[in-house]
């Protein structure tokens, strides 16, 4: 397993929402097996950008203030 820092749980979080979003069309009851593959890449696409724009909106807001 990889360890990811709290930032990038954060962000695994954040990445909850786009996907929520597309199983709420899918539905939440239909199996993963049954999915097209056309719907299994529109989750992945949906949870690696909900993590890079939750990844990009905290580097923006981290300080570039040098700690020493």
């Amino acid at each position: 397993m990889v360890d990811l820092t709290e930032q990038e749980r954060a962000a695994m979080r954040a990445a909850l929402r786009p996907v929520a979003e597309l199983m709420e069309e899918i539905g939440w009851t239909t199996p993963l097996a049954s999915l097209s593959e056309t719907q299994v890449l529109t989750l992945i696409e949906a949870a690696i950008g909900g993590f890079q724009e939750a990844m990009a909106a905290s580097a923006a807001q981290a300080s570039t203030e040098i700690p020493f």
